[in-house]
C-alpha cells in the first residue's frame, strides 16, 4: 500500500527455494517485508526457517505454479497478514532443445511454468491490490526474452510473453496504483550456469562487455529497487541486470 512503512507490507516470492528467488526472498527479508514464498520444491521451508531464525517473519506454500490452485493459496496465505502489497513472480526453469527436435508437451510445459504462472499470479493479486488500494509487480523475464538464444525457443517465447504481459498489465493498472515491472537478467552465477561446460562459460563470458557473471543477489537488488518508492516513475519497463549482453 502506497505510503505504507516496509514492516507492514506482504511480499509474495515464486520459485523462491534456490537461485535468485531465494536471493530475492534474502534480500526482502532484510528489508523488513513479511514474505510468503512458493515453490515445489520442499527446500523452499529451509529458506523459510533460515529467514524465520534471523528474525523474518516468512512462511512457505508448495505447489507447482501452473495450478490455479497454487496462485490462490499463496494469496489465501498472504491473506493472513493482510494482503499481499508486492508480487514477484520468479518460478521458472530452463531446458534445451533444438526447435526440430521440441515436443509439444515440452513447449506447453515451459510456456505453463513461465508465462502461465505469471498471469495466474498476478491474476489472483491484483483484485487484491487493488482493494488495498495499490501494490507492486516484478515479473522475471530474461535477455533471451529480448533477443531470442540457440535451442532455446521455448524458453525465449515464454520469457518474451512475460515482457509483453508487463507492459500490458502497466498500461491497464498504473492509474489504479499498481505499478508492474520486469527485469531480465543476463547470466547469473546460479546452478545451471556454474554447471555449464568451461567451453561454454569462457565463450559467454567474451561475448559480455563486463566480461562477468551476475550474481543472484544483483537481480535480489534490483528486484528491491521497482519494488521501492525510488522506482515510482517505473512502469512497463525492463531492466537488465545482465553485464551489457542485451542494450536497450
Amino acid at each position: 500500500m502506497k505510503g505504507a512503512p516496509i514492516s507492514d507490507q506482504t511480499a509474495i516470492v515464486t520459485g523462491a527455494a534456490s537461485g535468485i528467488g531465494k536471493a530475492i526472498a534474502e534480500k526482502l527479508c532484510a528489508l523488513g517485508y513479511r514474505l510468503v514464498l512458493g515453490d515445489k520444491s520442499e527446500s523452499v521451508r529451509d529458506v523459510v526457517e533460515c529467514l524465520n531464525s534471523k528474525e523474518g517473519q516468512a512462511t512457505a506454500v508448495i505447489g507447482d505454479v501452473a495450478d490455479p490452485h497454487h496462485a490462490h493459496s499463496l494469496i489465501a496465505e498472504a491473506q493472513r497478514y493482510g494482503g499481499a502489497c508486492a508480487l514477484v513472480n520468479n518460478a521458472g526453469y530452463l531446458v534445451q532443445s533444438p526447435f526440430t527436435s521440441l515436443t509439444i508437451s515440452e513447449w506447453d510445459r515451459m510456456i505453463a511454468v513461465h508465462l502461465r504462472g505469471t498471469f495466474l499470479c498476478c491474476a489472483a493479486a491484483i483484485p487484491l491490490m487493488l482493494a488495498r488500494g495499490g501494490g507492486t509487480i516484478v515479473n522475471m523475464a530474461s535477455q533471451l526474452g529480448q533477443k531470442g538464444g540457440i535451442e532455446l525457443a521455448h524458453y525465449s517465447a515464454a520469457k518474451a510473453g512475460i515482457i509483453g504481459l508487463t507492459k500490458s498489465l502497466a498500461l491497464e493498472l498504473s492509474s489504479k496504483n499498481i505499478r508492474v515491472n520486469a527485469v531480465a537478467p543476463g547470466p547469473i552465477n546460479t546452478p545451471l550456469t556454474l554447471e555449464a561446460s568451461k567451453a561454454w562459460r569462457d565463450r559467454k563470458l567474451d561475448e559480455l562487455p563486463l566480461g562477468i557473471f551476475g550474481d543472484p543477489s544483483d537481480v535480489a537488488e534490483t528486484v528491491a529497487f521497482l519494488l521501492s518508492p525510488a522506482a515510482r516513475l517505473y512502469v512497463g519497463q525492463t531492466l537488465g541486470p545482465n553485464s551489457g549482453d542485451v542494450m536497450l
